[in-house]
């Protein structure tokens, strides 16, 4: 009894111990890309040994491949390394297969064997022992037998090294590269409250990995900033997530600075399975201080006033973290408690302290009308315009308006209606309040010198 206890707790040891030897990490960009980082025992010879690494991404950059022995990395070198991904399909045994013989039966049981003379997607040619030439079409075929796995095909994508080693046994060997096809983004879900004062943030992750592999019990790390790359590839993202309302979520990421980047490292391990979008909390739900901004730009919407939302991302609003770029969905509460979506926006990458402003929709009862009421030209160089703006609302309680309006040039403003900040060198704005059921106009005349 004593002795199988020793044996089961040798096991276990030799069990945590290879854990320990293995390991993956991936880094992901928000461009399509990934940074694969493995760690495999593996035994190696003196002198040449061929070694072959399997299950590596399907859309690896074969150029960008380190690989190194970690328990001696100068008695191990590297002559030539090649990434096989030749895989085995019908079509490919068929042609690797021609002037060879092959057996195939059809649907209806009958067996045919001769040397494959050749083969397309409509039928295969057969050569038989007396020199017959039979043709059977090949949605008649109902299974084929080789008789080996033809030599250059592979079941799964794999790298393969030719190593010079002067240390005999077990090494562990770290392995690294570079792939396409598997990409991260940030989706907020956002909750006003009935006063448009405060919103519920929340963050989530979404890994979509079509690199054409799986990462088993990985050390997953994001890092968000647009890194410089060569022509990078990129593949089309044609899913649509489903809603994710988490209210509490537990922190699982941890955010740091990194070059002129920032990296967020979930703190446990997790598997991304190829083909599949895993979500991810970001962090957990927080409270911040907003304001609703309604916004008019005649020049650019004849009629339309923008509906925004703002808030400062700082601690004192009650977030303050580097926020990646993604989507942020608005929802309000109903009296009936039930969540309403009012609109979507995508904001950029966003560092602390730094203000946010969501787009959501336009207004439906605070409409705008601009014209131009006077042009005059002063002499050669000048010219004057005079323009008229009318707000009207039609809701039962006033509204606050931010006008926009675009100059260009050497400009003054001549005279104005309403009192105006000047925004840059080429924008002016007007705040005004527009009372319950009322209108208000603004004038301002402008002069150009050119």
């Amino acid at each position: 009894m004593k002795k199988l206890f020793f044996i089961v707790a040798l096991l276990s040891l030799m069990t945590a111990v290879l854990a320990q030897e293995k390991g993956v990490a991936i880094t992901i960009y928000n461009q399509n890309l990934g940074l694969v980082k493995e760690v495999r025992p593996m035994f190696f010879k003196k002198g040449i040994n061929e070694m072959k690494f399997q299950d590596v991404a399907a859309k690896i950059d074969p150029t960008s491949v380190h690989f190194k022995s970690l328990t001696a990395p100068e008695k191990v070198a590297i002559l030539e390394q090649n990434y096989e991904y030749d895989l085995v399909s019908s079509s490919k045994l068929l042609n690797k297969y021609i002037d060879q013989e092959i057996k195939l039966y059809t649907e209806k049981g009958d067996l045919f064997r001769g040397k494959l003379l050749n083969s397309s997607p409509k039928d295969v040619i057969l050569e038989t022992k007396d020199g017959g030439i039979q043709v059977i079409s090949q949605e008649n075929i109902r299974d084929i037998n080789f008789p080996q796995l033809p030599e250059g095909l592979i079941t799964r994508p794999t790298l393969i090294w030719l190593l010079d080693c002067e240390k005999q046994g077990d090494h562990k060997a770290e392995v690294s590269y570079l792939t396409d096809g598997i990409n991260w983004h940030t989706e907020y879900v956002a909750v006003v409250d009935k006063d448009d004062k405060n919103l519920e943030l929340g963050g989530w992750v979404s890994i979509d990995n079509r690199s054409g592999a799986t990462y088993q019990d990985a050390k997953v790390k994001l890092m968000a900033g647009e890194i410089h790359r060569v022509k990078p590839k990129r593949y089309p993202r044609d899913r649509i997530l489903a809603e994710s309302f988490a209210a509490k979520a537990a922190p699982q990421f941890v955010e740091k600075p990194f070059f002129e980047y920032h990296l967020y490292t979930l703190q446990r391990k997790t598997t991304i399975k190829n083909n599949q979008i895993k979500q991810i909390s970001l962090f957990p739900n927080a409270q911040v201080k907003t304001d609703k901004i309604l916004t008019y730009d005649g020049a650019k919407d004849k009629k339309s006033v923008r509906v925004n939302l703002e808030f400062i991302n700082s601690k004192k609003a009650g977030l303050g973290i580097p926020l990646p770029a993604g989507k942020v969905r608005v929802y309000k509460e109903d009296e009936d408690k039930s969540l309403e979506f009012i609109g979507e926006d995508k904001i950029e990458h966003t560092p602390k302290d730094e203000k946010v402003r969501v787009f959501v929709g336009k207004a439906f009862d605070v409409v705008g009308e601009r014209i131009q009421t006077e042009y005059e030209r002063k002499g050669k160089r000048a010219r004057e315009e005079e323009y008229e703006i009318t707000l009207r609302n039609h809701k039962d309680k006033d509204v606050n308006v931010v006008v926009v309006e675009h100059l260009y040039g050497d400009w003054k403003i001549l005279s104005s209606s309403h009192t105006y900040r000047k925004k840059t060198s080429t924008e002016v704005e007007f705040p005004v309040t527009v009372q319950a059921g009322g209108e208000v106009k603004i004038t301002y005349r402008v002069r150009y010198r050119f």
